[in-house]
């Protein structure tokens, strides 16, 4: 799909990738359990789950497969129709743009509850819609419960299972069904890793743009953005082409202070943003420009330093900073974040577009200095060049591992090396190999 023109701000090509497998998508309205269901047939922990309503909001997408059958699988928002707020509103927009992929669509209701109006009025959009709808009655895990599930007939939809998602109970039978007409997927070959995507994690803290970014960067409204902090709960993911790279971001939760997170939603998203920065390959920490560099700006940097990832500093909202001078505010930033002094920064406006195309460049860039590797025999004509007057003696050195660049220095003392001496090598490592955008790892050991 290419990205509407209308969002563009240059000529580079910017698509998603070309969906070739079937889509499924699953809906209904807040708290029937579809993240569940979500989870089970992917068999992941994708979709956050939990007892409060209305905790999806984005639509999540996974990959699954059935005997062999291989499709997407979409999970959606609670869907109330005729809702004035910004955010169901806004649902009910996202589950339209998945509706309207879908090969296949599973309506999922409450098996523990009676029918409501808010299950008659998604019954009747889907009829309109005019695609195929099977209806899974949930949270049915007795033979008692069974028994009652054909009073959802009412509901005018022919194809009926019932289904725990919990308890992973008639998941295969309505899969059987659904799947039916897909075709059986041949094996492939594994991507080699020099072709595989780009994983990268937009993190920051709430309501900096994040979600405005990642719609800029896909030229779709991808991400329900608003101005209310935390709209964005689950992570969302997409996958862009660029220049022949495939790049998949993941636009996380805002994540806040400990003591600032009260419902449970909000925790969760904490947790899955620091499990996607441990996942992804180069991190995009966004930051207000019109608020300036505060202290969780640094905390949340933290994390990626920490994980080992690469990064890229996003300075979003340039366009109404009250700063204008780039180097004052860079010289600032690098005050606060001396850990990062390795990363790349863009100034950009998420909103207009200003300066977004150049995230392209400095991931790939990030992303290819993390994944170098040096020969050992480069590392020993380094060393024997270094100018090092220290009080330890390196003999020689080798590069263990990737993402984060690892390095081994052996040496004559049985001890780790004193910070400053450590630095010293990074400083020279990169000088030498470049590295930008990468932290980088030395481990001493005695010869």
């Amino acid at each position: 799909m290419v990205a509407r023109p209308d969002l563009r701000t240059d000529d580079q090509p910017v698509t998603t990738a070309p969906p070739n497998l079937p889509v499924v998508v699953i809906v209904g309205r807040p708290n029937v359990g579809k993240s569940t269901l979500f989870n089970a047939i992917t068999h992941t922990r994708r979709s956050i789950v939990g007892d409060e309503p209305g905790i999806t909001r984005d639509r999540i997408h996974g990959e699954a497969s059935h005997d062999g059958r291989h499709f997407v699988l979409i999970d959606t928002g609670g869907i109330i129709q005729n809702d004035a707020e910004l955010i169901p509103s806004e649902i009910l927009k996202q589950a339209r743009v998945a509706l309207s992929r879908a090969a296949q669509i599973i309506f999922l209701i409450d098996g523990r509850t009676e029918i409501t109006g808010a299950d008659r009025d998604l019954a009747k959009m889907l009829r309109q819609i005019g695609k195929p709808v099977t209806l899974a009655v949930n949270k049915i895990d007795s033979a008692v419960r069974e028994n009652l599930i054909h009073e959802f007939h009412a509901l005018g939809f022919s194809n009926l299972f019932a289904v725990s998602a919990e308890h992973r109970l008639g998941i295969s039978e309505l899969l059987d069904h659904v799947t039916r007409d897909f075709e059986v997927s041949v094996e492939v070959e594994p991507t080699p890793e020099d072709r595989q995507p780009i994983k990268i994690a937009i993190i920051g803290r709430p309501n900096v743009g994040k979600s405005t970014l990642l719609n800029r960067l896909v030229g779709e409204e991808r991400s329900i953005v608003s101005p209310i902090a935390g709209t964005t709960r689950d992570a969302v993911d997409e996958s862009i082409w660029h220049n022949g790279v495939e790049f998949v971001f993941v636009d996380t939760a805002g994540i806040r202070r400990k003591g600032k997170t009260k419902l449970m939603a909000e925790k969760l998203s904490v947790v899955m943003a620091r499990r996607h920065i441990r996942m992804a390959n180069v991190v995009v920490l966004v930051m207000d420009a019109s608020e300036g560099m505060i202290g969780l700006d640094a905390t949340i940097a933290g994390y990626a330093h920490e994980e080992g990832r690469a990064v890229v500093l996003c300075v979003n909202k340039w366009d109404v900073s009250s700063e204008k001078d780039k180097r004052t505010f860079v010289e600032n930033m690098r005050d606060e974040l001396k850990f990062l002094d390795y990363a790349q920064v863009a100034f950009v406006s998420a909103k207009t577009g200003a300066g977004v195309v150049r995230l392209f460049g400095m991931i790939r860039d990030a992303f290819n200095s993390a994944s170098k590797r040096v020969t050992t025999g480069e590392l020993n004509r380094f060393v024997e060049r270094l100018d090092f007057d220290r009080d330890i003696k390196i003999y020689y050195m080798t590069q263990a591992s990737v993402r984060p660049p690892s390095f081994i220095a052996f040496t004559d003392k049985a001890k780790n090396m004193h910070f400053s001496t450590e630095r010293f090598l990074m400083n020279q490592l990169r000088k030498r190999f470049g590295f930008e955008g990468t932290p980088i790892v030395i481990k001493a050991k005695r010869r």
